[in-house]
């Protein structure tokens, strides 16, 4: 895995939220049930467990690379004890700024930790062993789809980088076993594939129904 590649689509999502305006954080995001605000709770936790796993050593043999660390599992009901732990965790922070304040802190210490990781060191998380770099690697296709989220009712703010995009379509692909037709750009493969809006009449035509039948792709 091309660790530059973790690095931009973390730097790139970071620069997002630190450019998200006070009043955007209360716009609903590209998750289901949650707001602006909810998901950049839920990217702290996540650079969290970034910190974390880059400082479980593991010792056995890798068990997963960076696609199977992904699995496909059924859309989410709202009874996970955590889905509904996060908004609330989300609002307890009150101004936005503070929320804000914290993902720079905790997820400028995750970004310099992983330029600081050896790719080949192997580290355990979920009951599973990965290279360092299988495990960034993995994170492309996390910050890439978050990065789609934070700015999916907000038309203006700036994309994911182009690159980060054709990497998560093409690791969604290869997880989901499927190909999306050449026709649909990367952030419609993405948002579409794993169920983050329904696909307009236009895109299900492009995908056929064989493969609209399978949607949506939901990552776990």
């Amino acid at each position: 895995m091309d660790r530059s590649l973790f690095d931009r689509s973390w730097s790139a999502l970071l620069a997002a939220v630190a450019e998200t305006p006070d009043e955007d954080f209360a716009l609903p995001s590209g998750c289901a049930g949650w707001l602006v605000r909810d998901l950049v709770c839920h990217l702290v936790i996540d650079a969290q467990d970034v910190l974390i796993t880059l400082a479980t050593p593991a010792a056995g043999e890798p068990t997963a690379d960076a696609d199977s660390y992904w699995k496909l599992v059924e859309p989410p009901t709202g009874d996970d004890p955590l889905d509904a732990l996060i908004p609330r965790l989300a609002a307890a922070y009150g101004d936005p700024g503070l929320l804000r304040f914290h993902l720079d802190d905790v997820g400028s210490a995750a970004g310099r930790a992983a330029a600081l990781a050896d790719p080949a060191a192997r580290v355990a998380t979920q009951d599973m062993v990965l290279t360092v770099g299988d495990y960034l690697g993995a994170y492309v296709l996390e910050w890439t789809l978050h990065h789609l989220d934070l700015t999916a009712h907000r038309p203006a703010a700036a994309p994911p980088p182009a690159d980060a995009l054709a990497a998560a379509r093409a690791a969604l692909e290869r997880i989901a076993g499927a190909t999306f037709p050449a026709s649909l750009p990367d952030a419609a493969a993405l948002t579409v594939g794993t169920g983050r809006r329904p696909p307009t009449a236009s895109e299900r035509a492009a995908l056929g129904e064989p493969l609209a039948a399978r949607l949506p792709f939901v990552l776990g």
